[in-house]
């Protein structure tokens, strides 16, 4: 996430790329999305769960094009480094050395565009070289869209985190507090509590909560700390857990149906619902700023938009699946935050295993993902400040960017557990800026950058279906009018307060 060029690592095939990205998007998110169907309306909510699916689609492709425009100049400045080694090698008089240092605009003006094309192969345009967004954006912008697009990662692994660090504490609460106190099993049968009803003894549920809370920062807060890194078999179990977890709550909430055990009888629209629906699934289809590292290793990508397209059909169809499901199976009142906790009802499920693991899923999964975004947070803090050939004192490095990290969500957190929204400002906001106006910036700017570099003829290979100039123009009106809209709606459900 902070930039710079990694090591592709092992390539695997385009279906394996197909469930890795199904696997990344399909996280938290759709955890929430129950609820919101629920109160913005089934109709309204399935229109605008189709729109926003084309519209991260859409971006989607914007990412992948500016991809093979970030390698092809890569190409193309070892390329130019090469001739220059060698015209210096022989002697051959003024060295190109400070040419190479000037932007794209410059290069292209100093240097023949039909030699650079000679030169180069038709596979200039191959993704072979995983670029991270920080480093396209290095590559495509200038100083202050640079620091736009650190602002913005940062304020959604921010979002991330805070909802993280409540969502564990949330689901133990609910769990323990159903066990141990005199609602035993009623946790997901629609039953409101305060805060401040009893959970187990003198200790009431919000200091339960708060109590939960502590603990989660104390045992994963010092990973920030530390370098951490995802390993292939942690992977594998946090997606089998996840893949079990949706199965078994679609399972569940069909054979209740089925039973004519149904309570749902969800509305077709509410618009006092949709602003917290938009948020949601923008989260929801979120891994644009994750492309690089999903997309880079695939062996074959002649038909990587073909690809993406399918997993977000299936992804769309898994989305409306469990929502659905969900909305007709439970009333719109008995919807809790997060689906999982539904399960914790004895009338839903009699067999204690599942239950508790339903409703503990959160915590085993968000757990082993909260220090991996800290730790990317923490070194986007680092890049965001860093200065060519700096360095950081050692407590400024050590203590004070994790410090930065880990505190801010931690506050929110201890604050708010209220998930829905939280998940529908971070994704209404930073979620708005990395999946739309970024992605549309990144292909705009690459495109006019490869154009005057390679010229106008040069065609790049991973050109988005979407090549028209309207569609840019189109998602970035679009962007910054939910910007204008989710804010609007904010200020105006405060002010009716």
């Amino acid at each position: 996430m902070a930039g710079g060029i990694t090591d592709t690592g092992e390539l695997y095939s385009p279906y394996v790329g197909l469930v890795y990205m199904f696997n990344l998007i399909v996280g938290t998110g759709a955890l929430t999305m129950p609820k919101a169907f629920a109160t913005a309306g089934w109709l309204v909510s399935l229109i605008l769960l189709m729109f926003l699916g084309f519209m991260s689609y859409m971006t989607t492709t914007f990412v992948v094009e500016a991809m093979a425009a970030a390698n092809a100049q890569l190409r193309w400045k070892r390329m130019e480094k090469r001739k220059d080694d060698e015209d210096e090698d022989s002697s051959s008089g003024v060295s190109d050395s400070d040419v190479l240092l000037q932007d794209g605009y410059e290069r292209a003006e100093t240097r023949p565009i039909l030699s650079v094309q000679r030169r180069g192969s038709a596979n200039i345009f191959e993704i072979t070289e995983r670029v991270e967004m920080g480093q396209m954006a290095s590559m495509f912008f200038n100083k202050v869209g640079v620091n736009l697009f650190y602002f913005c990662i940062i304020i959604y692994l921010y979002g991330d985190l805070a909802i993280y660090a409540a969502a564990v504490p949330v689901s133990l609460m609910q769990v323990t507090c159903s066990v141990t106190g005199n609602h035993s099993c009623s946790v997901g049968d629609g039953t409101k509590y305060n805060d401040t009803d009893k959970c187990w003894g003198p200790i009431r549920r919000i200091d339960a909560y708060r109590l939960y809370l502590a603990a989660f920062t104390l045992l994963l807060g010092p990973f920030t700390f530390f370098n951490v890194q995802k390993t292939k078999y942690l992977q594998i179990m946090t997606s089998l857990m996840r893949w079990i977890a949706f199965i078994l709550m679609i399972i569940l909430a069909l054979i209740r149906i089925s039973r004519g055990q149904a309570e749902g009888h969800p509305s077709m629209a509410q618009l006092s619902g949709i602003r917290n629906l938009f948020g949601v699934c923008v989260y929801s289809f979120m891994c644009q700023h994750s492309l690089p590292s999903l997309i880079t290793p695939i062996s074959k990508k002649k038909h990587v938009n073909k690809l993406v397209l399918l997993d977000y059909i299936l992804i769309l169809a898994f989305y409306s699946l469990l929502s659905f499901t969900a909305i007709y199976c439970f009333r719109n009142d008995s919807l809790m935050d997060m689906y999982t906790l539904n399960f914790t009802n004895c009338d839903i499920i009699s067999v204690p295993f599942i239950r508790y693991f339903l409703g503990l899923f959160p915590v085993f999964t968000i757990s082993t993902n909260f220090p991996i975004i800290a730790v990317t947070l923490r070194n986007n803090w680092k890049t965001l400040f860093h200065r060519e050939g700096g360095t950081y004192p050692w407590l400024v490095d050590r203590i004070v960017f994790p410090a930065i990290t880990l505190i801010p969500p931690v506050l929110v957190a201890f604050c708010t557990h209220d998930l829905e929204s939280l998940v529908g400002i971070t994704g209404a906001y930073a979620g708005n800026g990395i999946q739309y106006l970024i992605p549309a910036f990144l292909a705009y700017c690459s495109r006019k950058d490869t154009q005057l570099v390679f010229g106008s003829g040069t065609v790049n290979k991973h050109l988005s279906p979407f090549r028209h100039s309207f569609w840019i123009v189109f998602v970035l009106i679009w962007g910054f009018s939910c910007f204008v809209f989710v804010t609007a709606n904010i200020v105006l459900s405060e002010s009716k307060l």
